[in-house]
């Protein structure tokens, strides 16, 4: 929650003597995980995730795009599809703050000094970096921790839609897979190289995460002159 409080208020006194056109705002919606415990539904959210974004639009079919978003991931084998899961019983919960910096794209100019309603299919992808806690699951199913925290680095992949709400504000729905260089969120790869013995799973496959939800930011900044870039 520190976080989110730092970045919002920042973001608030942003100002630049360019002649760009910024937005800032909320994320609100849902996460899901996907690894080695709990179901393996790309889409099914079942946890709250909400943070803050915010956008610096460098023309109109791109945009530079920043996020910081909180949310508590939660796995558990008795939701999953597969036997073998249902028999062993694991299940999780681990709190992230993931940092998240990329380029989105629209499909269709996006202009928000033109006038009238605006719509558009967009694309997000770039780093992000989420910080856990480190734990590992013993043979009885209980979760032990390490005492120790680390990022999970990833890929985001979003895909939403768009559009304007009068002239100040946009409103958007998106929904976005993070793929992780990061086996340890679950507990199924403990942190400490002493409790190798504990792995369970397929080491061969990371974590992934999702956050499916809605964005509302406002516009603010002089009329842009576009780069050609």
């Amino acid at each position: 929650m520190r976080y989110l409080t730092i970045l919002l208020f920042s973001l608030l006194f942003v100002q630049s003597s360019q002649s760009q056109i910024y937005e800032i705002g909320g994320f609100l919606g849902g996460s899901n995980f996907i690894g080695d415990v709990g179901a393996t539904n790309y889409i099914s959210p079942n946890q709250l995730a909400f943070g803050g974004v915010f956008k610096w639009n460098r023309s109109p079919r791109h945009s530079f795009r920043f996020s910081l978003i909180y949310s508590e991931l939660e796995g558990k084998d008795s939701k999953s599809d597969d036997p073998r899961r249902l028999e062993r019983d694991y299940s999780f919960s681990n709190d992230i703050v993931e940092m998240s910096a990329g380029m989105e794209f629209t499909f269709l100019d996006f202009n928000l000094h033109d006038s009238g309603n605006k719509f558009t299919p967009y694309l997000y992808s770039g780093v992000s970096a989420a910080k856990h806690d480190n734990f590992f699951i013993d043979q009885n199913g209980n979760n032990l921790s390490e005492n120790t925290s680390s990022w999970a680095w990833g890929i985001p992949m979003a895909l939403g839609f768009k559009t304007n709400i009068g002239y100040k504000w946009v409103f958007a729905l998106e929904v976005g897979a993070r793929y992780t260089f990061s086996d340890e969120i679950d507990g199924s790869v403990p942190d400490s190289e002493e409790r190798e013995l504990a792995s369970f799973g397929n080491t061969n496959n990371n974590d992934w995460y999702v956050f499916s939800g809605v964005t509302l930011t406002y516009t603010f900044g002089r009329k842009p002159c576009y780069c050609n870039y």
